[in-house]
């Protein structure tokens, strides 16, 4: 029986023994792995396509943009129209308002929401739950459905008391303000699941010691919700930055302009009226793009670590 039973094991063991072997092998791991392989070059070449397209066009002179067939790498690649780009004030002025109204959208939604997220990550009040899902739902509404009260809004001055407030329209405060309709509830509610993740002990050592609310939220616990800093301020900045709607309603001066309209509105070139100048365009494009990216790459660690952790509670 027992050598009965010792000659039924072994046809088991053969297969474990060979899967062992198979795994072992490397070209074997390859071939089984190959379909994840072709599907993440499938994925990498859909989302990169776009891109490398325009970076391509951005060094290929015009005459050659729609030349057939087509070239998948230019033959005379040329600077020139990314010196064109660069030495337009018209281009140069667009960047320096984008700049403003992005930082500015950004510095303002990390001070107000840090302030809001302590409020309501912190103090007990009846409401809050309340409060945070009302943020959460501002960001599920489309730029579209409150475009035209925020149209009718900025073209009516505002009178307060001893103040009155003039239209906002064509002018960057009100691309400030409309971003942070959308930028600021995620700020909010990010930034108050980190609070409310941090412990309480650091906060209440602080007050034992005489400091103040605002003096234990500024020193002991906005330090530690710097990855979430890092995160929603980066977040902001992007969409604030590639804003497009808003900023096609409410400014009007082509001085104004951010760089979305700058793109879409470029200068034909000298000489021609009607042309399109998409080797600019395409220069353009890129120039806007690539800070976007290095920056992101720059700070992916603090992003994951802010996304992650911001999720832990709340």
């Amino acid at each position: 029986m027992s050598v009965a039973a010792e000659g039924a094991g072994r046809p088991q063991a053969r297969p474990a023994a060979r899967s062992r072997r198979l795994r072992r092998n490397p070209v074997m791991r390859f071939v089984r792995r190959l379909p994840f392989y072709l599907l993440l070059a499938l994925i990498a070449v859909w989302a990169l396509f776009p891109f490398y397209w325009a970076l391509k066009s951005a060094f290929t002179p015009d005459i050659d943009l729609f030349k057939t067939p087509v070239e998948y790498f230019p033959s005379h690649a040329t600077l020139t129209q990314f010196r064109q780009v660069l030495g337009s004030s018209f281009f140069l002025r667009a960047l320096l308002n984008s700049t403003i109204v992005a930082g500015s959208v950004t510095l303002l939604g990390l001070v107000i929401g840090a302030l809001a997220a302590f409020a309501l990550g912190r103090f007990g009040f009846r409401g809050r739950s309340a409060t945070l899902y009302l943020m959460l739902s501002m960001t599920i509404f489309p730029q579209i459905a409150i475009l035209g009260a925020l149209y009718t809004m900025f073209n009516t001055s505002l009178h307060a008391w001893f103040f009155t407030v003039h239209p906002l329209y064509d002018t960057l405060g009100s691309l400030v303000v409309s971003y942070m309709i959308f930028t600021l509830p995620l700020t909010v509610w990010v930034l108050t699941s980190f609070i409310r993740a941090l412990p309480k002990d650091l906060e209440e050592a602080a007050y034992i010691d005489g400091a103040t609310p605002l003096q234990a939220f500024r020193r002991v616990l906005l330090p530690l919700v710097a990855p979430g800093l890092v995160t929603v301020g980066l977040l902001a900045f992007i969409a604030a930055w590639n804003e497009f709607l808003f900023a096609l309603s409410f400014i009007e001066t082509p001085s104004k302009y951010t760089v979305n309209l700058a793109i879409v509105a470029f200068p034909p070139p000298s000489g021609s009226t009607f042309q399109t100048p998409w080797g600019q365009i395409m220069a353009a494009t890129i120039v806007v793009t690539v800070p976007l990216i290095v920056l992101t790459l720059l700070l992916q660690r603090r992003i994951l670590a802010g996304l992650t952790a911001g999720a832990v509670k709340g």
